[in-house]
């Protein structure tokens, strides 16, 4: 009888226990779950908002352009809030020096802004790709004592639908600020 008591108790106590480790594997995994539905995928646009310039900025002339180009990509290619444009031109304006950004009002440079994604859109072109140049092909020069950076960069626009692309060749000039960031200084359409 005694052998038979301890027997049902130490079966009791087993199956309490397994209860309670599966309930705490199902409660385990069911957060783990819920944390991943809950999960938010960001958009280009978003991912391309969430940098921090002001502690994470390019640190030369050929990723200043890769980061003004994932820029433009988004402004003809992507879909989005006008408040998310406006955050897009703040950001992209943070990579233009001083100078440049001082050419225009605030107000201006956005409405010359749409009116450019405008002009893109209803001819139905999208910046298919782009490429900067080779880091090797960065000419640095020094004038006035301030250090500048000229590069080129290739922009590939095509119609939805179109396979083939047309080039568009612009070349930058930066310059590095009082901070020792590159800031685009300007930039011209190559013509062949």
């Amino acid at each position: 009888m005694k052998g038979s008591k301890i027997a049902k108790i130490v079966i009791i106590v087993v199956v309490l226990a397994a209860i309670i480790l599966a309930y705490y594997y199902y409660l385990g995994h069911r957060t783990k779950r819920q944390e991943a539905e809950e999960t938010v995928v960001a958009t280009v646009v978003q991912s391309v908002l969430m940098r921090d310039l002001e502690h994470n900025y390019p640190p030369t002339p050929k990723e200043v352009i890769k980061y003004y180009a994932e820029i433009t990509e988004c402004f003809y290619n992507e879909t989005y809030s006008d408040e998310e444009l406006v955050q897009l031109a703040n950001k992209i304006q943070m990579l233009y020096d001083a100078e440049l950004v001082a050419n225009k009002t605030q107000e201006q440079y956005l409405e010359d802004l749409r009116e450019d994604i405008v002009g893109m859109k209803s001819k139905q072109l999208v910046v298919a790709s782009y490429e900067v140049s080779a880091s090797t092909d960065v000419e640095e020069f020094t004038q006035d004592g301030d250090s500048y950076a000229r590069l080129y960069c290739t922009f590939y626009l095509r119609q939805p639908g179109n396979s083939g692309r047309v080039p568009s060749l612009e070349r930058f000039v930066l310059r590095k600020d009082e901070d020792g960031h590159w800031k685009i200084l300007g930039w011209e359409l190559v013509e062949d």
